[in-house]
Order: structure tokens, then C-alpha cells, then sequence
């Protein structure tokens, strides 16, 4: 019996022991980034330990398991955090709560994700990542109902269904040819050989070069293999893959730049040896007879262990942007500039605390127009990584200041944004995401930035509503503008406008007084069309003015009047040179005497009011007729009422012979303030 006891401590000894040397072999995984490897081998010890006696053990085996599953997007990476904190391991290391907090808000699970950020900055009150972090989540409802000028959608093209394509990049700046990063299984044009070998980081096939180009039709043709990088080989795994020539075999080879001729070709390699996974360098080569050429390795450290990657070259070719994890960083991944001195690339420095962060910024890019872009995951954003642009702020003297604006909703949601490119000088290109894809692919999407247009338009009536067919408009801007238009036989018109330019159009037509609009283009930020609708007085005849009240049996000018009263302002400004009668009328109620006297204060109340806004008195004759001139019915009061005949005169005798609402309807209509021009040539001679 004792025998069989001391067996049993024997088996559970070793298999503890077993345990302990699995987990440190997974660490050894983790620490030289083999993540998918190290998750499985975590898993596996997880589950054999006890939540009571191996209680602190047991959460740093989950934790990391969710730190692995974080690096590869893999959305088990929360429940493994939620096994760690059920763990206590929070109290080895609150760092968890932070990184919970990264892959709550990458899920959209921003409210859970606030709270994970809250708790880690109990402790660390100034870290940024957490603080961006909970600013971003909540702001995000405000975030997403932000308009975008760019159009986005999913370049069908590129894309391969259960694969990830991602890191677009057009080869020089004619735009007729691009370089992407895909993980398909696609025969080279000149092989038969497929990738076989998953990647120990991401358990996905091995990532390589695809290139297409356009067409005569402008078509994109078929993606192949970037031609030169890769020489046939049979379909064997390599175990000791040590290359510096081409291969492919189980080296991954991605995310390229290119000069401007498109002839040189900068891009990430990562070359396991003996099995082992050292980390990406940034290689070179050189397009010649249609093909690439041996890649060599750009040096941008002494110290080889150290990772490069992501290689974006600026416009002039003299200056290397580069994603790294090297010392004197902020953290994660940093990206860093280098400068070119011959053929080699000296000065390394990263970009400082204005780009970096304690996360991951990687792929940048570099405009035409000297434009930083890039991808991170620690300033405030949508969840996972988002693209951000950034520009030195050169008002800053003797620093380096930089001006940094989230891409924003057309560009970045939950999930990685990244892999920016733009066509040549333009606002035109593609960037990759895995939004949407819940297996995490990536795909390459386009985007567009359409021009900016600024129209007026409108319409041309008379005070009845009927086009103006030959109405002229004539449009003066302060950039010089001086044109001339006619309106349309509809009486519509439409123009063009410039942005930042201000403008004034005048409006005129045979037989109608003068209407005038000022405004301005400034600060525009989108297309923009000012709709103007002139209603054009005539000069021969009385014009009613609308929404003139009085309280009843009064003459006082009401607050609800000044708004039409304002609208004869502008009119007297807009022509100067006339002079009008303002006249009031009553309806038929009342006597005659009483009507005339009210009548008239009322036409001198309008007037006042248009003294007081600074027209000149002798440009007005206020008349009150009482109820001596009834309205006669024309075309335009028959369409709003059918059952008044045109010519009608709604004197009291036709009044008094319809029906009582009727009646109303008329006394309503005959109640009315109205102007005419009476010159035309005021203060001309």
C-alpha cells in the first residue's frame, strides 16, 4: 500500500515539474514572438492546473494565453483575462486591466472597456494609453455621427475569400501598379509551388509579396507573385532557413515601399533559422529586366536582435520611416526615422512622444504633400489599431511638434485600420481593415476624396411665383470674379463658386426692381450649394407684403412685422435710386372715416420703421386708403382660390353675397399693406 502511495506522490511530483518546464518553454515561445505556438502550449497547461492550489499559477498561465491571443487578434484573448482575474492575478500585475481594456474597446465593447481603463488607472493615474483609451470610449457615440468627405469601399479586386490581404502600396508614384501583402495560396507565374508552412506567430499560412498593374482599360489584371523574390522550390518545409538570397520556403516577406521611379523596393523579411523565429529586418532590392533582384538587408542598428519593419520612404528618398521595438522607444512598437548618407542609412532616432506611445504605432507612410501617416493603437480611437495623419507643427521654433488627427469613421471602426497608400499627389488610394470580418481577416479597401464642389443656385420669380425668363445675374468675387449669366427660360440659374472667396450677385430683369445677395465661401470644409431664390418686385404695379400684423383696431407695428419690413430695407438698399408709396388698407367692417384714419397711421408706422433702419424719409409717401381699393383677383389669388373669379373686384357687394366663412376669407385679403415704385430716378440728376 505504502508502495503504491509513494508512486502516486512520484507521478504527481514529476507531473508537476512536467508542468512548470511546459510553461517555461512557452514562455521562451512568447518571448520571441511565436504567439500562436505559445497560446496552444498555455492552454494545454492551463487546463491541468488547479484553480485552489495552483491559484497564482494557473492566472499567469491564462493571462498570458490572453496576451498571445491579443497580439493575434484572436477574440478568446477577453475570456482568458476574465480566467486571470477570477485568478486574482490582478494583484501580481494590474497591467491586465489595461490590456483588457485594449481588447474590450478592438471588440466595441466600449462601456466594459471604460471600466477596465478606470481600474488600471486607479494605480497608474498618468498613464496615456489608458487615458486615451477611456476618453476614446466615451466619445465614441459622438465619434461615429462624424461625416466624412472620403468615400470607402471594399476593393473587391485584391481581396481573397478566408485570407488576409492587407498593406497596399503602389510601386512609384505612377499609380498603375501595386504591391500588397497577402497570405493566399496562389501559384507564382512562373511555378507551381504553394506555401504550405503556418506561421508560428499567427497560425496563418506565411504572408508574401503579390503584385498587379493596370491595364489599357485601366483594368487592375491578374495578382501574382512579385516576380524575382521567389525561385522555385519544391514544396518541403525547411527547418534551417538561414536565406539572404530569394526564397521563399518558410521566410515571410511583406509590408514594401518604393522610390519614386519604382525601381528600388524597400519591404519587411522575417527568416526563421534552426526553427526559431528572430524577427523582421527591412531588406532591398532592385528592380532590373522586368524583375527583382537579390535582396540585401538594410542595417539601421548594430545590434541585430533588434526588430524592423514597415519601411516607408518620403518623397525626396532621403529619409527612412520604420517601425521597431528598440531601445530608447516609448514602448511596443515605436516607429523611427533614419537619414540616408551615401548608401547607407545613419541617424536612427525614433519620432518621439507626439507619434509614439507605450502601445503599437506601425505602418507609417509618408504623402506627397509631407503628410506622417500611420497606425496605432494608443491614442484615443475607434478600438484596435486606427490610422492617424500627422504634420510638424512649424509654429513651434527649435522643436519637434507634431499636429495629430484621428482618420476618423470613414477609415476606423472596431477592429485594425492600417496599411495607408495614396495615389501619387492626391487624396486617393487604399488602406486595409479586418472590420466586419469576424474570423479577423484583412482586406484591402479603396478610398476616395471627391472634389469639393461650391454651387449657387435657385430660382427667378416674380412676387406671384412665375419664372423671369430673362433675368441676368452678375457674380463679383473678391478673387477678381466678374462674370455675367442668364437664368434659364425656367428662370433657374446655377454657378459655380471658388472656395475662400467672397461674393455678391445682383439680379435683374426688365420691368422689375433689383435684388442683391452677399456671402462667402471661407472655411468650408465639404461641398457646399447656396440655395438663392429671388423673388423679383415689379415696377409697375403694387406688390403685397406678407406677414405684416396689427393688433386690432391698432397701428403699432408688431414684433412678428420686422422681419418682411426688414426684407423693404434690403430691397430700398438693393435700389437706390427709387423712391415707393407705402400704403395700408382695411376691410369693409367699420366706417369709412375711422378706416381711413387707421389706415393711414398704419402706412406711417411702416414708414417709421423703415427711417429707423436708416432709409431716407423722402424716399417713402405713406398712404392709407382705407377700404377705397379692394383687390382684384388675378391669376395667382384664383390658383390659391378657385371659386374667386380673375378680375373679380371683392368690393362689399360681392363680399356680402357669399357665405359667412367666405366673407372672412375676403376681408382677410382686402386687410393688406402694400408698396409701388413711384421713381426711378431718385438723387440720379
Amino acid at each position: 500500500m505504502k508502495r503504491i502511495i509513494y508512486i502516486l506522490l512520484a507521478i504527481l511530483t514529476l507531473s508537476g515539474c512536467s508542468i512548470q518546464q511546459r510553461i517555461k518553454r512557452a514562455d521562451k515561445k512568447f518571448a520571441i514572438g511565436e504567439y500562436f505556438t505559445a497560446a496552444d502550449m498555455y492552454k494545454q497547461c492551463y487546463s491541468q492546473l488547479s484553480a485552489k492550489k495552483d491559484r497564482e499559477l494557473k492566472g499567469y498561465v491564462a493571462y498570458k494565453q490572453g496576451e498571445c491571443y491579443r497580439h493575434i487578434n484572436n477574440p478568446r484573448a477577453a475570456n482568458c483575462y476574465q480566467n486571470a482575474l477570477r485568478c486574482k492575478y490582478h494583484l501580481q500585475d494590474s497591467t491586465i486591466f489595461l490590456n483588457a481594456g485594449m481588447v474590450l474597446q478592438y471588440q466595441g465593447k466600449y462601456k466594459d472597456a471604460a471600466k477596465s481603463y478606470e481600474l488600471y488607472l486607479e494605480k497608474h493615474p498618468d498613464n496615456y494609453v489608458a487615458q486615451a483609451g477611456k476618453y476614446a470610449c466615451l466619445k465614441i457615440d459622438e465619434w461615429k455621427k462624424e461625416g466624412s468627405r472620403y468615400k470607402v469601399s471594399e476593393a473587391r479586386e485584391f481581396n481573397q475569400a478566408r485570407t488576409s490581404n492587407f498593406a497596399p502600396m503602389f510601386i512609384g508614384s505612377s499609380a498603375d501598379a501595386l504591391m500588397f501583402t497577402s497570405n493566399r495560396q496562389e501559384k507564382s507565374k512562373s511555378s507551381s509551388k504553394k506555401m504550405k508552412r503556418a506561421s508560428n506567430v499567427t497560425g496563418q499560412q506565411l504572408f508574401q509579396l503579390y503584385q498587379t498593374r493596370k491595364n489599357a482599360a485601366g483594368e487592375w489584371e491578374e495578382i501574382v507573385l512579385a516576380e524575382g523574390l521567389y525561385d522555385e522550390q519544391p514544396e518541403t518545409e525547411q527547418e534551417n532557413d538561414s536565406t539572404g538570397g530569394k526564397s521563399a520556403g518558410t521566410a515571410e516577406m511583406g509590408v514594401c515601399c518604393f522610390s519614386r521611379d519604382g525601381r528600388t523596393m524597400l519591404f519587411t523579411y522575417s527568416k526563421p533559422i534552426n526553427g526559431k523565429d528572430l524577427g523582421a529586418k527591412i531588406y532591398r532590392s532592385d528592380r532590373a529586366s522586368g524583375e527583382w533582384g537579390e535582396p540585401m538587408e538594410v542595417k539601421l542598428f548594430e545590434d541585430s536582435s533588434i526588430t524592423v519593419g514597415h519601411p516607408a520612404l518620403n518623397t525626396t528618398g532621403d529619409t527612412l520611416y520604420f517601425a521597431s521595438d528598440a531601445p530608447d522607444g516609448e514602448g511596443g512598437k515605436d516607429i523611427w526615422m533614419a537619414e540616408l548618407d551615401g548608401d547607407e542609412w545613419v541617424n536612427a532616432q525614433p519620432l518621439g512622444k507626439g507619434i509614439n506611445t507605450t502601445a503599437d504605432e506601425m505602418y507609417p507612410f509618408v504623402h506627397e504633400d509631407g503628410t506622417l501617416y500611420f497606425a496605432s493603437n494608443g491614442h484615443p480611437g475607434y478600438g484596435g489599431l486606427d490610422l492617424y495623419k500627422a504634420a510638424r507643427d512649424t509654429t513651434v521654433k527649435d522643436s519637434v511638434v507634431w499636429e495629430l488627427y484621428n482618420m476618423g469613421p470613414a477609415f476606423n471602426g472596431i477592429g485594425d485600420d492600417f496599411g495607408i497608400t495614396f495615389a501619387g499627389n492626391s487624396q486617393d488610394g487604399f488602406f486595409s481593415s479586418n472590420k466586419g470580418d469576424k474570423k479577423g481577416f484583412d482586406k484591402i479597401y479603396r478610398f476616395t476624396l471627391p472634389e469639393m464642389e461650391f454651387i449657387a443656385e435657385g430660382t427667378i420669380n416674380d412676387e406671384q411665383g412665375n419664372p423671369i425668363a430673362d433675368a441676368k445675374l452678375r457674380l463679383v468675387g473678391s478673387d477678381g470674379t466678374n462674370s455675367k449669366v442668364n437664368a434659364r427660360r425656367d428662370g433657374t440659374y446655377k454657378i459655380k463658386l471658388k472656395r475662400d472667396v467672397k461674393y455678391v450677385m445682383l439680379v435683374t430683369a426688365r420691368g422689375y426692381l433689383n435684388a442683391k445677395e452677399q456671402w462667402n465661401t471661407f472655411d468650408l470644409k465639404d461641398s457646399k450649394t447656396y440655395t438663392m431664390d429671388f423673388a423679383l418686385s415689379p415696377i409697375s404695379r403694387p406688390v403685397k407684403m406678407e406677414n405684416i400684423f396689427y393688433e386690432f383696431g391698432r397701428w403699432e407695428i408688431t414684433k412678428a412685422s420686422e422681419e418682411e419690413l426688414m426684407r423693404l430695407v434690403k430691397l430700398l438698399n438693393d435700389n437706390p435710386n427709387i423712391t415707393i408709396e407705402l400704403s395700408a388698407h382695411t376691410d369693409l367692417k367699420g366706417n369709412e372715416e375711422f378706416n381711413q384714419e387707421l389706415s393711414q397711421k398704419r402706412a406711417q408706422s411702416c414708414c417709421d420703421f423703415l427711417v429707423a433702419q436708416g432709409i431716407e424719409r423722402d424716399r417713402l409717401t405713406p398712404v392709407g386708403y382705407g377700404k377705397a381699393k379692394p383687390v382684384i383677383c388675378d391669376k395667382s389669388l384664383n390658383k390659391q382660390y378657385p371659386w374667386i373669379p380673375v378680375e373679380q373686384v371683392l368690393d362689399e357687394i360681392y363680399i356680402l353675397s357669399l357665405p359667412a366663412d367666405k366673407q372672412e376669407i375676403c376681408n382677410q385679403i382686402n386687410r393688406r399693406t402694400e408698396f409701388k415704385v413711384v421713381k426711378t430716378t431718385y438723387k440720379l440728376y
